[in-house]
């Protein structure tokens, strides 16, 4: 009987492995590690990473290049400089001032309100029906 348990947790750890490891390292744009180390940095100690996250992080960050690249191909010069690569990464780099900007809107936004419904209560108190 612990015979069979130890190869149903061999079958299961395989699977697991089987899971995390569908694309081939090959195909992936970056070498997995690299990628691994880089969300272990930021995550918080004790996190565990699927091998789908380590995949699509990977080819994800993959197609970010291909993008910038594209844009800096866009330039009509036989080379790319550091100008050229802050232009073609100026939209990914403000979505954090987005991000920022929608908060201040939204404050704005639920001030009026409380102003609106200050003065609904007012209307309704002095026009009693």
């Amino acid at each position: 009987m612990a015979e069979d348990t130890k190869q149903e947790m061999k079958e299961k750890t395989m699977d697991v492995q089987e899971d995390e490891e569908e694309i081939d390292d090959s195909k992936l744009p970056f070498p997995r590690a690299t990628i691994v180390n880089m969300l272990r940095k930021n995550l918080s100690s004790g996190k565990q990473i699927k091998g789908q996250v380590k995949n699509e992080m990977n080819i994800w960050l993959g197609k970010m290049v291909e993008r910038i690249a594209k844009k800096m191909d866009a330039f009509p010069y036989t080379y790319v400089d550091g100008s050229m690569l802050r232009e073609a990464i100026e939209p990914y780099e403000n979505i954090q001032d987005i991000e920022k900007e929608k908060e201040r809107i939204i404050k704005q936004l639920e001030s009026i309100k409380a102003a609106c419904d200050v003065l609904i209560l007012e209307v309704d108190r002095k026009f009693v029906k």
